[in-house]
């Protein structure tokens, strides 16, 4: 004889079997519930793209062209807001559709229903904004030694904009001669050589040069108006990045909290102890 207890509290099945030596009692710990889990990333998801559609469309609404308004941080902040929202109830409804009560249980389908969520919106990120990332960080190098392969990359680029700027008329002398001022860390040379032999206008020129040249490690050669400009690219990335790091972080506390109120919801049918010939009549 089988006769099974499905605990609400604990969240456990504990399976006990009679026989001649006595009762045997096996529990069944949870594992997770993936339905519950896509449930909450579906609800999330779609709770998130609402919010910015409307964001979207209210800010949008609100700026008037003709006066040279342009989209603001409220913005920013909307869509920060939008991705706790949707975390927050993502995590919850993870946690109530698997109907434990526990909210260990309900706090642990919340995280995994959070991050699901961001690998999700990260994959995406990735694909749209991959190619872009690549080309501002890849040829960063820490040492000297790799700076000449990393500016031969950087400037395979920039010669290859030269190429569609002019019709693709330079000769490969020429590119090999640019390159070698380049590497050289030679900027007056490169900008002469640019203007004489590839017809680029003198401030054409030098915004070119100088990019080559911060990109390829040789930064303190180019002009300090450049250097000034990079300096705030870079800071403009940093603040973005620590930025997206704190909205995640708080994403994650969202789901957490969403997980466990969930889970104090839920409610769980209950079997009192009953013999399986009752519960399965023949």
């Amino acid at each position: 004889m089988a006769t099974t207890h499905l605990d609400s509290g604990g969240g456990y099945t504990d399976q006990s079997f009679a026989s001649n030596a006595g009762i045997i009692r096996r529990p069944l710990f949870p594992t997770i519930r993936w339905g519950a889990v896509f449930a909450g990333v579906a609800v999330g998801v779609s709770v998130q793209l609402v919010l910015t559609l409307l964001g979207i469309a209210s800010g949008l609404s609100a700026i008037d062209v003709a006066q040279g308004e342009s989209i603001g941080a409220g913005t920013l902040l909307w869509a920060g807001a939008s991705m706790l929202i949707s975390a927050f109830v993502g995590g919850y409804v993870a946690a109530r559709m698997t109907g434990l009560k526990r909210k260990v249980d309900g706090v642990l389908h919340g995280v995994v229903a959070w991050a699901v969520t961001t690998l999700l919106f990260a994959s995406l990120a990735t694909s749209a904004s991959g190619s872009m990332v690549s080309g501002i960080f890849g040829n960063i190098t820490p040492n000297n030694s790799a700076t000449a392969g990393a500016s031969g990359g950087t400037l395979g680029g920039v010669l290859g904009m030269l190429r569609s700027q002019i019709g693709g008329n330079v000769s490969p002398a020429a590119m090999k001669t640019l390159q070698d001022h380049i590497q050289a860390g030679r900027r007056d040379d490169a900008i002469r050589h640019m203007m004489g032999s590839m017809g680029v206008d003198k401030e054409r020129a030098e915004t070119i040069v100088d990019q080559a040249l911060i990109l390829s490690g040789s930064a303190e050669q180019a002009s300090p108006q450049s250097r000034a400009a990079a300096d705030r690219a870079i800071g403009v990335a940093s603040t973005a990045a620590w930025t997206a790091f704190l909205t995640v972080a708080l994403s994650l506390a969202m789901g957490i909290a969403g997980g466990a109120m969930g889970a104090v919801g839920a409610r769980r049918t209950t079997w009192s102890d009953v013999d399986d010939m009752a519960r399965h009549p023949m």
